[in-house]
């Protein structure tokens, strides 16, 4: 592989990082969001967790975040 096309796969690989980052960050503030609602407030009284949206959006948004972090260190070696 030319070194033309190994650029263009690093940069590539690095733009879907900052994707998988920017994703991530806005799913987590989603979550956040999602769990200071009234519905998560009453199955937090209930069950005294936020509710399934809450939690899924926060598990999902650390999951690409962490994701996006770790594709952003592998592409800088």
């Amino acid at each position: 592989m030319s070194t033309h096309h190994q650029r263009i796969g690093i940069n590539m690989y690095r733009g879907l990082s900052v994707a998988f980052l920017v994703a991530g960050i806005l799913l987590i503030i989603w979550g956040i969001s999602a769990s200071e609602s009234f519905d998560s407030e009453i199955s937090r009284v209930f069950t005294g967790s936020p509710s399934d949206k809450a939690m899924w959006l926060l598990v999902g948004g650390a999951i690409l975040g962490i994701t996006g972090l770790f594709g952003l260190f592998q592409t800088a070696k």
